[in-house]
Order: C-alpha cells, then structure tokens, then sequence
C-alpha cells in the first residue's frame, strides 16, 4: 500500500501564493521524487476550482477541507457533495478537531458528513482525536473508539472506502508531537476496532496528524499501523511538505 499524504491549508492562502506553493509541488515531480506516496492538497473552498485547474494532469490530488451533510438546499453558507466533485476534487476532510471544537459539531454529524461524501464519489478522510485533558485523565481509547463507532455505525459496509486520520488535538498547531509509539498505539486500538467491525476494514489506510514534519516524518512513518500523514502548517512550504512526501 502506497502512503497517503494530506496537506491541510486550513485558512491560509491567496491565489499569489498559492500559485507560488503549487509550482514548488509541482517542480518537485512528485511522481519521481516520491513514487511511493499519493500526495491530496486542500485548500479553502473559495481556492478548490483554482486548485483543481492547475493540478490537472499532475500527480497531485486536491481535497476540502469540510462537506455539508446537507445535498441540496435552503443551507446558507454550506458546500455540498455534489458542488465540490464537478471541481474535480476527490477528498473531503470530515470532523477535524477545529470544527468538532469550533462549530460543536457532533459524532453523528462527523458520521453523516462521511456518508454524504461518499455518496458524491468522495473519499472522506476522517478525523479522531483527544484533547490534553482528555489524554492526561486515561481517555484517549475511550474518546477516539467513540468516535469512530459512530461512522463505523452509520456507513456499515461503505465503511472499507474511508480513510481515518488520528490528530490527537493537543498536538496540532502546538509544535508538540505525539511520540512515535504514543501514535502507533492509538492507530494499532483503530485498526483493531475497524476490523472487529468489518475484516475487510483492516485495510483502511489510517493517517497521523498533528505537527508532522521533515525531520519527524521518517519516524512516525515507519509505524507498523501509520499509513501516511495529515499535515497541516508544515503543507504551506513546498519544500517542508515535498520533503515530508518523500518521507513516506
């Protein structure tokens, strides 16, 4: 299985400097320079048809960084399945830690966001994680597995097309990093948990997200369970996140 690195834009970017990031990705030939990783860039939704465009023909996947559950509707503000596929986008970043945190969004909601993804052709890349507290108080297993349970529970045999990204919050944006073996303990409990829901789920490639970068990237990728890497600041300097490409 090939690798899968996610670069994360969140709120950055303008089309000067993006148009300076992506042909730095592009210089790179990412085909040769890191032939055993598929590389997605999400940028905001208002960049997506820019993004798409000038990524056609290379290499290089695009994503968003949310969907609406919603397909269709009076939903001011929302972005729907449908509208970001016929950019051509093929990922959909669903409950990432901000939006969990910042717009109360619900484990069911995460859930119904996959499933609306899916349906549109879309690849959801879901997100799991704990916060400090919730890791100091021994929560981590408990948090992450409640989660998961909820897609798990809602996509029932869809469930083998996802892909699962666990950030644990404490680590992103913070410059600290979950050590090697703290996060190959948590991919090992959700590889685990997704295969004793579906064998065929053990395959689901799992991400680690959470201040990746070039000099960390080599390690943590080299867990048995770490699929690839959900990067997020490190993905706003082409050369930090080719690196981190190369890495996997």
């Amino acid at each position: 299985m090939k690798k899968l690195v996610v670069g994360n834009w969140k709120m950055h970017g303008s089309r000067a400097s993006n148009a300076e990031l992506l042909q730095g990705l592009v210089s790179a030939d990412l085909t040769v320079t890191a032939p055993r990783a598929d590389v997605v860039v999400c940028p905001p939704f208002v960049f997506l048809s820019d993004v798409a465009a000038a990524l056609k023909g290379v290499a290089i996947s695009v994503g968003s960084q949310d969907i609406s559950a919603q397909a269709q509707g009076a939903f001011t503000g929302e972005v729907s399945g449908l509208m970001i596929r016929e950019l051509g986008v093929k990922y959909a970043i669903v409950g990432h830690s901000e939006r969990r945190s910042y717009h109360a969004e619900s484990d069911q909601l995460v859930a119904e966001k996959a499933k609306s993804a899916l349906s549109h052709g879309l690849v959801p890349i879901v997100c799991v994680g704990e916060t400090l507290a919730e890791r100091e108080s021994s929560q981590t297993e408990v948090v992450v597995a409640r989660q998961l349970k909820a897609v798990i529970d809602t996509l029932g045999d869809q469930l083998v097309q996802i892909v699962v990204a666990y950030e644990p919050v404490w680590a992103i944006g913070t410059g600290k990093t979950a050590s090697p073996e703290q996060a190959q303990a948590v991919h090992a409990l959700l590889r685990a948990q997704l295969k004793a829901a579906m064998p065929q789920a053990a395959a689901v490639p799992l991400l680690y997200g959470g201040s990746v970068k070039p000099d960390n990237a080599v390690e943590l990728f080299a867990q048995p369970d770490i699929d690839g890497g959900l990067i997020g600041g490190a993905a706003l300097k082409a050369a930090d996140f080719v690196a981190i490409a190369r890495a996997a």
